[in-house]
């Protein structure tokens, strides 16, 4: 195992993560920073929030995208052998960095997002049954409240019920990082969490009132 090609996916999954497209796109097609608006996170649904849907969903697009692919660089420089434990740790690590870029982007000042659209590519790289099957749940949830820090937290805390319950993993380190990603979605959240006790968290949608 090359420690040079190491090096070379951490510090391209950190690069790949510091792209961002939420303050990129605000300022080049609305001539604002996202940053000074809304909820004031970097993120897809702050920008879906603030300048709507069509510059959010390609925001989504390619905040998973790079998540993916950070966490695929072990997989095309040939790190570990396929399938191997190894090589879903190595994800595991670039995904790591990825998430690190996305929060604290050397390309806009530090200040970043939560990741939360980051994550799913990441997961989705080591592991799509499981990802697919929070994502589901995902939808569910936020069909049923049109919240999305609501689907978000849910969606992450299943992660783990899903791949220790269900799916299984030959790596330990995998099931450790799928209680990390669980709690650290309640952690990034904690905000909305006190919004939505005091009933002030805002929904993506608002379901219309009979008149």
């Amino acid at each position: 195992m090359s420690v040079i090609k190491i090096l070379t996916a951490v510090v391209t999954a950190y690069l790949l993560g510091s792209l961002p497209s939420a303050v990129w796109a605000g300022r080049i097609f609305h001539g604002i920073d996202v940053r000074e608006h809304g909820s004031g996170n970097a993120g897809a649904t702050n920008v879906i929030r603030v300048l709507g849907w069509k510059t959010g969903v390609p925001v989504l697009i390619f905040d998973m995208a790079k998540g993916f692919l950070a966490a695929m660089l072990p997989h095309l420089l040939h790190l570990a052998p396929a399938g191997s434990p190894e090589l879903i740790n190595l994800k595991i690590l670039t995904g790591f960095i990825a998430i690190i870029g996305h929060v604290f982007p050397v390309f806009a000042g530090f200040r970043g997002g939560k990741g939360v659209a980051t994550m799913f590519g990441i997961l989705l790289a080591i592991h799509p049954p499981v990802t697919l099957a929070c994502l589901g749940i995902f939808l569910l949830v936020f069909l049923i409240t049109g919240i999305v820090s609501v689907s978000s937290i849910t969606a992450g805390i299943s992660f783990p019920v899903f791949l220790l319950a269900v799916f299984g993993t030959p790596s330990l380190l995998f099931k450790i990082f799928s209680l990390l990603v669980a709690l650290a979605l309640v952690v990034t959240h904690r905000k909305n969490i006190k919004r939505l006790i005091k009933g002030e968290e805002s929904r993506l949608f608002r379901k219309k009132r009979n008149e």
